[in-house]
């Protein structure tokens, strides 16, 4: 007998997929898009998704953090943004990556999940926290792609190139760096409220050892509200926003990858 869910995951993909292949084929052959129906696939892929997701996420024990759920969840968060991002910018041609990451986000949820494996059950406040905090990292993900294209489209413009890739595909330099800050100033609000209530749901960060991951969340929030201020102040941009993006998520990283580390492999936890 053929599951709901997974009915849902089939019709998920084939939205998915109507709105990738629209896309493109307009897209190569120099057609102008209809940003409704790319819009309105996309979101009906969206709302199957987040069918999918919630069974997998959502438990009567509380909610599931496997590895794969997690997956789908940013996954489809991420193209959610890219679809908003995409009715007031003229960049509906990033939804081209946005679709495949978030089908295959889906794929691998459905797939592979596992059932959640109960040790404690967390409270509503450190649940919205971790909830935050990836939607966070999602954003600031985004936002970091982003800075490796604009520096992509940077260097093909100041070397005049005959080809030029990243120019020719992709929106103007300007209308991408306008997205940049868009994706800069959501995750930055995500991570200021997903940081305000770690502090108030977290009762002992160095028992729980998370000294390590907050002061490098800090120090990234730091950066990130450094830039934002300059940008919107004293108009940053440019490569100096690119850095500074690149600086603010490679310690987000390093304050996740790297306790990550130290608690798994050295102290065996």
């Amino acid at each position: 007998m053929i599951s709901l869910p997974l009915v849902y995951t089939i019709l998920a993909l084939i939205a998915y997929t109507s709105s990738f292949w629209y896309l493109f084929i307009h897209l190569m052959s120099k057609r102008i898009p209809n940003q409704w129906f790319v819009s309105l696939t996309a979101a009906l892929g969206l709302i199957l998704h987040a069918l999918v997701l919630s069974g997998d996420l959502l438990t009567p024990l509380g909610m599931n953090y496997d590895v794969f759920v997690l997956l789908s969840f940013t996954s489809g968060l991420m193209l959610l943004l890219s679809v908003i991002y995409s009715t007031y910018r003229p960049t509906l041609a990033l939804n081209l990556l946005g679709i495949p990451v978030a089908a295959t986000g889906l794929i691998l949820g459905f797939a592979f999940s596992q059932p959640p494996k109960f040790t404690t059950q967390n409270s509503l406040g450190l649940d919205i926290h971790i909830i935050l905090s990836l939607s966070a990292y999602a954003v600031l993900l985004m936002a970091t792609i982003q800075a490796l294209i604009l520096r992509f489209q940077d260097r093909e413009l100041k070397n005049k190139q005959k080809r030029r890739v990243w120019v020719s595909l992709l929106p103007s330099y300007q209308h991408m760096e306008r997205l940049l800050f868009d994706m800069l100033m959501t995750g930055f609000v995500l991570l200021t409220v997903a940081l305000g209530f770690g502090f108030f749901t977290i009762d002992d960060f160095f028992a729980q050892h998370l000294a390590h991951k907050t002061a490098f969340s800090i120090i990234s929030w730091l950066v990130y509200g450094s830039l934002l201020i300059g940008h919107y102040q004293f108009g940053w941009r440019g490569q100096k926003a690119v850095h500074f993006t690149l600086l603010g998520f490679g310690l987000l990283a390093l304050g996740f990858i790297g306790s990550k580390f130290v608690l798994e492999m050295i102290l065996n936890k």
